[in-house]
């Protein structure tokens, strides 16, 4: 599934899968939290606790259950208002929210163009935030690893970015991220598939612990680096 031999057929089904394996996964997690785990600074995302993060997720994926897309969606500006909407319901309110979104969305996603597909890695992504705060073991990895991989391997590709092969740690098969060109080879990165995902996505990369050649690590960040 995550091989380098990159395939350009778009797999509609796959964002749902991943909503749905993380989402069996996260949300009995998220029920045994308490109030100071929701209090939490994040570290991935500035201003936010774990509670505004997974308000923000609960939120997108609502919209997105629901087609309501108006102009500005997904801004920062629009984000803060969906947490702000959020403010006087129950961690529990919010969690159900989220439950129903990462079961709801992966259909409409499925039917769409592929534009949205985006969304359900960077849910997957923000569920790794939150552990990542709380230290618990799995933060950018567990059951969604696979599939998350290959969205990434994707949205790099369509995007256009540098491709990069990845041999990774902890999986059989390497990964080939963005888009040869024909005129270089690829980057080279050899490390973990967490320690990818937080380089890709912007998040902070704690220690040294892999390589990377051919491309500087600010490069590899999709939302911007």
């Amino acid at each position: 599934m995550t091989s380098a031999d990159v395939h350009d057929v778009r797999d509609p089904g796959l964002p749902g899968r991943l909503l749905a394996v993380e989402r069996d996964e996260l949300i009995p997690w998220l029920r045994s939290l308490g109030d100071a785990d929701f209090a939490r600074m994040t570290r991935a995302c500035p201003g936010w606790t774990v509670r505004d993060v997974l308000a923000h997720c609960s939120a997108a994926l609502t919209r997105v259950v629901e087609n309501r897309f108006e102009p500005g969606v997904f801004s920062p500006e629009s984000n803060d208002r969906d947490i702000a909407e959020r403010a006087g319901w129950t961690h529990a309110r919010v969690v159900d929210e989220l439950e129903r979104g990462m079961t709801g969305a992966g259909p409409v996603i499925a039917k769409g163009d592929g534009r949205l597909d985006r969304l359900a890695l960077g849910e997957w992504v923000h569920a790794g935030d939150v552990r990542d705060v709380l230290g618990v073991p799995g933060a950018y990895t567990g059951a969604g690893l696979p599939y998350a991989l290959e969205l990434l391997a994707r949205v790099t590709r369509e995007r256009g970015h540098l491709a990069v092969h990845a041999d990774l740690d902890d999986t059989d098969e390497p990964v080939l991220l963005g888009e040869p060109s024909g005129e270089r080879p690829p980057a080279r990165y050899l490390g973990s598939a967490a320690t990818l995902v937080r380089l890709c996505t912007g998040r902070p990369v704690d220690g040294d612990g892999f390589e990377l050649a051919g491309v500087e690590a600010a490069r590899l960040n999709i939302y911007g680096g």
